[in-house]
């Protein structure tokens, strides 16, 4: 029987990585192994010293940086005054997860599986590299890894699984208990709590600010193929105040009739109030439902019945499922032989979790309402760039917001969850507010004064250069230059009345590429190149920081490639004394990026 007590430690930003630890907490006990699944930054870091067996699981976001919730664990691991031997009684491994399309592909795991060496952890593997670009997904890498993972761990005599965790049919205990009223309460709980239009303190996701949102009005063409919003937002009396470069959060809710079409197929009652009641000690209920808390508002506000479902969610269902056909379905698609099955069925033409259960009526029937919240993850809050300054807008927020919609081989297009419920609300018909607050984002502009910026912001990259231009100009900075692309000047050029103001009065550069309107397209580093000699003297010559913006796949490293060629032919430096040029500015922050998928 092994002894090894396992702690499973995950830094997630999509779900994703807090997905694989809780399926390594449930193997582990399969295997009767005593494991905490944790996130890092929820976990007291100090404590490490005294844990045998580790796994680390975590994900990079953006260009190579640790998620939200271990970033305080990210700056004490990586405390110079850390002993050599710290961590030398600690068995470590590491799996991370990944975008092979991104430059800095797993960077978090790689980084933090060198320091942990550094520290004197004993590594049981070598870093599990998962990647979203894999057909498979990650479980391409995870699988195998996983293998090796328990073989290490539990050594030559492994027990055997305990696969039965109760009578046939009945999975693991659900995570929580739901203990429904039989009178509504007469005092609602859902109208006192979580979000509030006079929060106590700067608003947070446990207390967002409830915002009135004042315009939500399309920004492109009627003919264009995008629909593109300028929402914004009265933040009076909010506590809130934000400078360029932060961003806001907002808590979206599911469609109406999706909300109802799930309640059907699981038979629940959306009228019907519950309280909610965690299974172990230790183990606290979401932060932000309220207590009780209607069927209705647990599904339209907190159930992500419009995500894409991992694996464990067919491994669960098919667990619940009294339906042999439907059931034999589910286990093929939750094992390590069904994911080329389950990619083709789910991940590639992005399947609902909703449509799944409407795919196995039989299996949605039988849910137990005990297992929703373990079945399906937590809608998580949307970041956007905030796209106007306080100087220039006083108790305004605004974003810029591109409605995601697209087609699969499925019939309905495929839309995105938050900026498809922003775009459905019209203040003009009635109030609207939403739950949203604001935290620093990841660029920062110069506090020096006569200190001039580049900004490189493609589409909607351009929102946060907006918030910067505003608050430099009101602060009578004029080195701004700006370098901005679109498809086409009559169709998505956003700002252009105000660019070409401010460009009047000289406190902006303006350089523009359509890329639709000749016939070779022509891009942001097209127009960058163009003005190398001028790029080279102001990052050269006269200190400017450099920021980049926008979509991650392509741009941001056909930006750096052309920066490279300007620091050769402009800056007369050899390829080795360009890149480590590059380098520089990094390390010092004068250049900056922020970029999405």
């Amino acid at each position: 029987m092994p002894s090894a007590r396992l702690l499973v430690l995950f830094g997630s930003q999509t779900g994703t990585a807090q997905d694989v630890s809780e399926r390594l907490g449930r193997e582990a006990r399969r295997r009767q192994l005593s494991c905490r699944v944790q996130a890092l930054d929820s976990y007291p870091v100090v404590n490490l010293i005294n844990e045998p067996l580790v796994i680390f699981v975590c994900a990079t976001t953006g260009q190579g940086d640790p998620p939200d919730n271990m970033k305080s664990f990210w700056r004490f691991i990586f405390r110079r005054s850390l002993p050599s031997t710290a961590l030398c009684q600690m068995d470590f491994a590491v799996l991370g997860l990944g975008d092979s399309s991104y430059t800095k592909f797993n960077f978090i795991a790689k980084k933090l599986h060198r320091r942990l060496l550094q520290l004197g952890g004993s590594a049981l593997l070598p870093v599990c590299l998962g990647d979203d670009q894999h057909e498979l997904g990650p479980d391409a890498a995870i699988d195998p890894w996983l293998q090796d993972l328990w073989e290490k761990v539990l050594g030559p005599h492994p027990v055997p699984l305990n696969l039965d965790l109760g009578p046939p049919g009945v999975p693991w205990p659900s995570k929580f208990t739901l203990q429904f009223l039989k009178d509504t309460p007469s005092l609602d709980p859902e109208e006192l709590c979580v979000a509030r239009t006079d929060p106590q303190g700067p608003p947070s996701e446990l207390q967002p600010f409830l915002a009135p949102m004042v315009s939500n009005q399309r920004v492109t063409g009627p003919s264009h193929f995008q629909d593109v919003r300028l929402i914004e937002f009265d933040v009076s009396d909010s506590g809130i105040s934000f400078a360029a470069g932060d961003v806001v959060l907002i808590q979206p809710e599911n469609m109406a009739s999706h909300v109802q079409q799930f309640c059907q197929a699981l038979g629940l009652d959306p009228e019907q109030h519950f309280t909610l009641q965690p299974r172990e000690p230790g183990v606290a209920c979401p932060a932000r439902l309220p207590q009780p808390c209607s069927m209705r508002r647990l599904v339209s506000q907190y159930l992500d019945i419009a995500s894409v479902p991992r694996r464990s969610f067919f491994e669960l269902l098919a667990c619940l499922s009294p339906h042999e056909l439907e059931r034999e379905k589910l286990r093929e698609f939750s094992s390590a032989q069904g994911q080329e099955e389950l990619c083709e069925y789910c991940t590639r033409p992005r399947r609902t979790v909703l449509e799944v259960l409407c795919d196995f009526p039989h299996t949605a029937a039988a849910v137990p309402p005990d297992y929703l919240l373990d079945l399906v993850p937590l809608i998580r809050p949307r970041a956007f760039s905030i796209a106007s300054s306080l100087r220039a807008h006083p108790s305004r927020l605004q974003i810029l917001v591109a409605v995601v919609q697209y087609r699969t081989r499925l019939r309905e297009p495929r839309r995105g969850l938050c900026s498809s419920w922003l775009a459905s609300l019209d203040p003009a018909q009635g109030p609207v507010r939403v739950p949203l607050w604001v935290r620093s984002g990841g660029l920062t502009f110069p506090k020096m004064p006569d200190v001039p910026v580049i900004m490189v912001g493609p589409g909607t990259g351009v929102a946060p250069f907006r918030a910067a231009i505003q608050e430099r100009v009101a602060q009578g900075e004029t080195g701004n230059v700006l370098f901005f692309g679109c498809r086409r000047r009559d169709q998505d050029f956003y700002w252009e009345a105000e660019w070409k103001q401010l460009q009047a009065r000289g406190c902006l550069t303006l350089v523009t590429a359509f890329s639709r309107e000749q016939e070779q397209k022509m891009y942001v580093q097209h127009r960058l190149r163009a003005l190398g000699p001028l790029v080279w003297e102001l990052l050269d010559g006269r200190g400017a920081h450099f920021y980049l913006a926008g979509n991650a796949k392509y741009m941001p490293a056909n930006v750096c490639d052309t920066l490279l060629s300007i620091f050769r032919e402009e800056g007369g430096l050899s390829g080795p004394d360009a890149a480590a040029y590059l380098a520089q500015l990094q390390r010092t922050l004068r250049f900056q990026t922020e970029t999405w998928a």
